[in-house]
């Protein structure tokens, strides 16, 4: 099986998962953590080069401000506690979106892990934080103008970043939710009913699997 060379994962339903066993979102999003750490692993195993994460949208700064804090709060703390393992499996953790929205302590954290998995990474891991597709292509459209760029991607926070080969949602949502709007142009899309805090190793490779099924054509016959 051929290993797509960027999987994105859009993950969906850690409040599900914790209503359903009685306890608030925050517990949800804690257990989504280990399932970034499973998953993680196993694409590292997988050999594939780029696995980003859709962890916190522009949208998601209207949600209660006792769940955004501690959100933050778990970042912050995982952020911390990540970048050995990181570092000793050659993962370089990148953290891209609107990053001026989130706190100083966060910004500095996000700075930090930038620079100190950068060396010697064979793999990249990106959490998308404070983002927004249409955020990014106007962001990125308003700087093309100023600099009278003639192509948008160099623009675009992803810029160097490959498009996604794999884009997974978990919790059988099946929409983007402003997520990558341009780099998903030719992603095939994988929807599961697993809710996020549920998904690991497994399911990762299932959702490998049926990518491999696929004829990829880019508008193209074959």
């Amino acid at each position: 099986m051929k290993a797509p060379r960027h999987v994105t994962i859009i993950m969906d339903g850690n409040g599900r998962w914790a209503r359903q066993k009685g306890k608030d979102r925050l517990f949800g999003h804690a257990e989504g953590v280990e399932s970034i750490r499973s998953v993680l692993r196993a694409a590292h195993d997988a050999g594939v080069e780029y696995l980003s994460f859709y962890a916190f949208s522009e949208e998601n700064w209207g949600r209660p401000e006792g769940e955004v804090a501690g959100l933050m709060e778990l970042m912050l703390r995982s952020l911390k506690s990540e970048e050995a393992e990181l570092k000793a499996n050659k993962v370089h953790l990148r953290i891209l979106g609107n990053l001026g929205r989130l706190s100083p302590e966060l910004q500095e954290a996000v700075k930090v892990m930038d620079e100190n998995t950068a060396p010697g990474a064979e793999m990249t891991m990106i959490l998308f934080i404070s983002y927004s597709g249409r955020w990014d292509i106007a962001q990125a459209a308003r700087r093309m103008a100023e600099e009278g760029g003639e192509s948008i991607e160099p623009y675009l926070v992803t810029a160097g970043v490959p498009d996604p080969d794999l884009l997974i949602r978990t919790s059988g949502e099946q929409r983007v939710s402003n997520y990558l709007l341009w780099q998903l142009a030719y992603t095939e899309f994988v929807f599961t009913p697993v809710l996020w805090p549920d998904f690991r190793r497994e399911q990762f490779f299932e959702a490998l699997e049926e990518y491999s099924s696929r004829e990829r054509r880019f508008g193209k016959v074959k």
